[in-house]
């Protein structure tokens, strides 16, 4: 959708000395850096060492990031009690400019009655448990506009990159990667099923197809399973177990999640693990690792995971403001793949175009400047609505541009 603005005012005499055509030096985009995500290692596990090794070679991690703690490796639950130490210990060495977590194992996933993600998110807390069909405490994060969770809320989101082997491990880191800046034409499957109980997120796939049709291609399918789709960027289902997982073709940085009440027992379970999904080529996933009852509100919501990801967020981002409830589920994957990063622009008859797969709706300040440090002043301001694709400033003056998104712009819808 392209965003046309008119009656745009500039100054133009104050830019004598300024380039041939109007240049943009910035315009910002949510996503978290790699200086932003620590990654805590298991000494004691040889697999999390070598994972974590890779996994900061890959993304550049800072030596500053990695942390570590020792416990003993292979179980698929740790005590609240031997939790409560390592995380102790996690948040007295973690550089606080640090506002995410990755996991660099499989096992253990749980905590008690909280996913182990969950459990290095907000720490131990009952709040976030239910012992029968409750809802549980909210997150503050869900579908917000924040770039720093632990600035704002004092909560690190957390990712596992969760595999069976340290081979599959770095297939996934390297899916991961691959997908960065690479704005794909997939396709969104919102795949309704016959089982009543677990389908209850299809009540909201005609919303979410009416969002996000003009921003990606999203189908909504009457099936039990989907098969043979060569071009798999979002697939939503609701079922114990999904069938024909390996005849679709997902591309890298792909978020598939099925709603069931076990899918976070990454190991050994009675229903289909989450891990099924990366090791059929996903980048993302997400399940429940005790009985949550089946609560839309403890599960990813399409829509929400959707429009993040569109405006460039990180998997990790994306996915976590995605859920409302989330204790009781464990978000797996590559934590930094970002598919749709990047902001093209182009001057060219008296105008500036700016591009993107979604950009993020809000108010944004304008400034320009007659050379690329400065000094740069406020000439005008730009309401982005949601949906937009393209903005396209006429009769701009030669001047290097930059955007401030205001804080008080909304998330996406």
């Amino acid at each position: 959708m392209r965003g046309i603005v008119a009656a745009w005012l500039f100054h133009a005499a104050a830019y004598a000395a300024s380039p041939e055509q109007p240049v943009l030096t910035d315009f910002p985009q949510p996503g978290l850096s790699a200086d932003q995500l620590g990654v805590i290692v298991n000494d004691d596990d040889p697999d999390s060492v070598a994972i974590a090794a890779y996994y900061r070679e890959k993304r550049g991690i800072p030596a500053a990031n990695l942390i570590h703690v020792r416990f003993k490796p292979g179980s698929s639950t740790l005590s609240r009690e031997t939790f409560i130490n390592l995380k102790r210990r996690v948040d007295r060495v973690t550089p606080k400019n640090v506002q995410a977590f990755a996991l660099t194992w499989a096992q253990p996933y749980r905590v008690d009655c909280m996913s182990i993600t969950s459990a290095f998110a907000f720490g131990f807390d009952p709040a976030w448990c239910a012992s029968s069909c409750k809802p549980t405490q909210p997150s503050p994060y869900f579908n917000s506009s924040v770039a720093r969770p632990w600035t704002t809320y004092r909560i690190r989101p957390t990712m596992s990159l969760a595999a069976a082997s340290v081979a599959d491990a770095r297939k996934l880191i390297d899916r991961g990667v691959a997908s960065d800046g690479s704005n794909p034409a997939g396709t969104a499957y919102l795949v309704s099923t016959t089982d009543k109980n677990r389908n209850v997120r299809a009540a909201g796939y005609d919303a979410v197809r009416r969002l996000m049709q003009r921003i990606l291609p999203t189908e909504i399918v009457e099936a039990n399973a989907l098969e043979n789709k060569p071009d798999v960027m979002f697939y939503f289902t609701g079922l114990a177990q999904v069938a024909a997982l390996d005849s679709n073709h997902f591309l890298p940085g792909a978020i598939a999640d099925h709603l069931t009440s076990a899918g976070g027992e990454l190991f050994g379970g009675g229903q289909m693990s989450s891990l099924r999904w990366l090791e059929a080529g996903a980048t993302g996933s997400y399940g429940a690792v005790v009985e949550p009852c089946n609560f839309p509100a403890k599960f990813p919501a399409p829509g929400v995971v959707m429009a993040h990801y569109l405006q460039g967020e990180t998997l990790i981002e994306a996915y976590w403001k995605s859920v409302q409830m989330p204790g009781q589920g464990i978000f797996i994957g590559e934590p930094l793949a970002r598919p749709f990063a990047g902001i093209s622009h182009d001057a060219r008859d008296g105008g500036l175009t700016l591009s993107a797969r979604l950009l993020a709706p809000g108010l944004y300040d304008v400034e320009a400047a007659p050379s690329m440090i400065g000094p740069y002043r406020s000439v005008g301001r730009l309401a982005i609505a949601w949906g937009t694709r393209q903005i396209r400033l006429d009769h701009v003056p030669p001047a290097y541009y930059r955007f401030e998104r205001r804080a008080d712009s909304a998330p996406a819808q």
